[in-house]
């Protein structure tokens, strides 16, 4: 399924930094789906949720690949390549906070 991605190299087994989106639980906002940062773990907000916070720390980070986390989706995306990434392993979902429109 990794059609055109070069960065598979990026993809680590990491441990999710907090149990919803870091950002959106710091200023009390609320998300859709999570994303994991298979590079660091930083967990972020889907694209349709207002904060677009798994985007943001892709654009401050560069970090390619994310993993769909919420629910456990089993799936990877590339920004970079914009493809789907075959993902070595799923990270177990350790969360979340319910924190849902």
């Amino acid at each position: 399924m990794s059609h055109r991605c070069s960065h598979t190299a990026t993809i680590r087994s990491v441990k999710p930094h907090t149990l919803g989106c870091e950002e959106c639980l710091k200023t009390g906002q609320v998300w859709l789906h999570l994303r994991l940062c298979r590079e660091c773990g930083h967990v972020g907000c889907c694209d349709q949720s207002p904060g677009r916070h798994a985007t943001a720390h892709y654009n401050t980070t560069r970090h390619p690949i994310i993993e769909g986390y919420d629910p456990p989706e089993g799936w990877g995306w590339c920004y970079v390549d914009e493809t789907m990434v075959d993902l070595p392993d799923q990270t177990p979902q350790r969360g979340p906070i319910p924190r849902y429109y």
